[in-house]
């Protein structure tokens, strides 16, 4: 039926119907992308650097993959490589590159130089990967002050090229810092820069506060506790519990401060409120534990490194903020992803890592609340098994450890059981270490047995032989063991759902809303035909 042949009441109608409905449909999608945004930008977060000095490291698929099975939602690369970029395409991973320190030079010299960066880096690949942040240089004041000159005007060039893009208000541009910048850091109310780089941190911080940037910063409780040992207690050092004697107290403002951590933090903000600076948010880049060290590193352990790690991603999970800013809490990026085994000594520097290179759990974190975020136990699907090459009597005596003392349940290597073929001291190892490891809830050092121990990700469950961790186990049993974390980050996901749903049932209601008006309407006469 031609347009023209229908009552003119019904056409208005059917006009007002298809506009207010179109409405709903933006007010709805508005909706969700400001309920996604406000997630996004106000919520603190842990994400994690990916270093690549690593030998046989994986392909960047199976990298990726390796985040996502993590629950990995925000990196930092030390770089902008194109290959990894690609692969991060569509995965809604929140990706920081970076400009290595020695690009600072042309950029910081070359309008042009900075654009056609930017093109490279950033619009080639740009929004299929979410990229939030470049990091200009590394720590460039401490590491190559040569080039801090240059710093401040490559960080602008490369902001006028994003300007140019119209992607200044979704990709934000700062640097790392090492905390060495701060003098006198503690107690942080007197901390302050290091006035010999008044001429770049007054400029940098004027950008950081126009454009809503943050101040990167590379803070290391471990370095401050192994430069202060015997005036920094471990126990502050690793977020331990504290008694009131055990605080540090900020005698200026009597703060007390339950962890170094949070101190550097607030040493960052009093130094930003010594130059007139107080709307610039600290983000942490870098923070991390060794888990292996020499002779002279000492706490270079893996108990600390998981008590650390562990602990520092409660904290930012807490929300608590800092003695100063409790209504702000900084992210952190945990350092790192994979231990660099192609780094130069000290051996703490190879052994930050919380995987290696083959994707194998150094140790495991312990998260309370934590989700599935890095949990690297990866929901009971890590064994611990016989290392290769260990001797017969070695792990004889492991073995008999495991069975009497260790309390290990060793009843499935006994003659007859599912687990006593093939029998061999390996074998019936294997199953015994995994047994205490899981009895102890995968606990850090609970595979070790004097070192012929080594966790796995390969189910070695053969046959009808079933190990005690693996997920061909009962339903019965697996869901008991699933029920012994709770998870605040299933309860997010609870959050998220229950939001999304209600901006859906408001959309399907306001829908049936205009369908029944549409409907009464057309009833109505207008006196009009």
């Amino acid at each position: 039926m031609a347009l023209s042949k229908l009552p003119l009441s019904t056409i208005f109608f059917f006009f007002l119907y298809t506009s207010l409905f179109t409405i709903s449909q933006v007010l709805s999608s508005k909706i969700a992308v400001a309920q996604i945004k406000a997630q996004q930008d106000n919520e603190p977060f842990v994400g994690i650097n990916i270093g690549v000095d690593v030998s046989n490291l994986m392909s960047v698929t199976e990298l990726v993959s390796l985040l996502q099975f993590q629950k990995v939602t925000h990196i930092r690369l030390y770089d902008a490589d194109p290959d990894m970029l690609k692969a991060l395409a569509k995965t809604k991973i929140r990706v920081i590159i970076s400009v290595p320190n020695n690009q600072l030079i042309a950029i910081g010299s070359s309008n042009a130089t900075a654009a056609s960066w930017i093109g490279k880096n950033v619009l080639a690949y740009y929004p299929q990967t979410v990229i939030t942040a470049i990091a200009v240089g590394d720590e460039v004041l401490t590491t190559v002050p040569s080039s801090a000159p240059l710093l401040v005007p490559a960080i602008e060039s490369l902001y006028s090229a994003l300007v140019a893009a119209n992607l200044h208000n979704q990709i934000k541009i700062s640097t790392p810092h090492s905390a060495s910048i701060i003098l006198d850091p503690f107690p942080p109310s007197q901390a302050f820069f290091n006035q010999s780089w008044s001429s770049v941190m007054q400029p940098l911080l004027k950008f950081l506060s126009e454009t809503g940037s943050p101040l990167m910063m590379n803070l290391y409780p471990y370095y401050v506790f192994m430069q202060n040992k015997g005036v920094v207690p471990l126990e502050n050092s690793l977020f331990k519990p504290l008694t009131p004697s055990k605080e540090m107290v900020d005698p200026n403002t009597l703060l007390h401060y339950t962890n170094v951590l949070d101190a550097m933090v607030d040493a960052a903000y009093y130094s930003m409120k010594n130059l007139n600076f107080t709307d610039v948010v600290v983000l942490v880049t870098e923070s991390g534990w060794p888990s292996k060290g020499d002779s002279k590193e000492p706490y270079a352990t893996i108990d600390n490194a998981d008590t650390y790690n562990s602990n520092m991603i409660k904290h930012v999970l807490d929300q608590s903020g800092t003695p100063l800013h409790p209504e702000i809490t900084s992210s952190v990026y945990l350092y790192e992803l994979f231990n660099e085994d192609l780094r130069s000594p000290p051996v703490s520097e190879a052994n930050w890592g919380l995987f290696y290179a083959n994707a194998t759990p150094v140790y495991l974190l312990h998260v309370s609340g934590g989700g599935t975020f890095l949990a690297n136990d990866t929901t009971n699907l890590t064994y611990c098994i016989v290392m290769d090459g260990v001797d017969s009597k070695t792990l004889q005596a492991a073995l008999d450890w495991a069975c009497g003392p260790g309390r290990t349940n060793c009843s499935e290597i006994q003659p007859g059981e599912n687990c006593y073929q093939p029998n061999n001291v390996k074998n019936h190892a294997s199953y015994a270490f995994d047994s205490y490891y899981q009895k102890e809830g995968r606990a850090a050092g609970s595979c070790d047995f004097k070192g012929v121990a080594m966790i796995t990700t390969t189910d070695p469950s053969h046959g009808s032989c079933i190990f005690p961790g693996s997920k061909k186990i009962t339903n019965k049993t697996k869901t008991v063991m699933n029920t012994t974390t709770p998870s605040n980050a299933a309860g997010g996901s609870r959050l998220i759902s229950i939001r999304s749903s209600r901006v859906s049932a408001m959309d399907r209601a306001l829908q049936a809303f205009l369908t029944i008006i549409f409907s009464i309407l057309l009833h109505i006469p207008f006196g009009v035909s």
